[in-house]
């Protein structure tokens, strides 16, 4: 049994995808994907990269995924399983590519610096 490894991360979150050929289970965390995503639109995200290149149906994906909250985990199987696919088929790549699923999203939560209440709130400023 041939198995492709893919890692994504997005803000804290890791999820190491493993993609097995298939009937389509979709598994994260040993629960499916309709248990362990509350909003259609975290499992839209997650399982994008497989209707870009149409290859929903063909493979079994098994995810561990840890950090973060949910949007972030979501943003994290999206990259390993785009990942996983261009251990698939190196052709792959241009759609994947164009859809912008290559990309490690760079943004994370900004430090909080000495003086202020946030990373950029000050505190109320007062004349008197």
């Amino acid at each position: 049994m041939v198995q492709y490894i893919g890692t994504g991360r997005r803000k804290t979150s890791v999820a190491r995808v493993f993609l097995t050929a298939g009937s389509g289970k979709f598994i994260i965390n040993k629960q499916d994907i309709e248990e362990y995503f509350d909003y259609d639109t975290l499992k839209v995200t997650a399982k994008s990269p497989l209707e870009v290149t149409e290859s929903l149906g063909k493979f079994d994906v098994y995810v561990n995924v840890k950090g973060g909250g949910f949007t972030g985990q979501a943003g994290a199987i999206r990259h390993g399983v785009a990942r996983a696919l261009l251990q698939v088929s190196e052709q792959l790549r241009p759609v994947l590519k164009r859809a912008g699923f290559l990309t490690r999203d760079p943004r994370k939560k900004e430090r909080k610096k000495y003086g202020l209440k946030k990373a950029r709130k000050s505190p109320q400023f007062s004349k008197r």
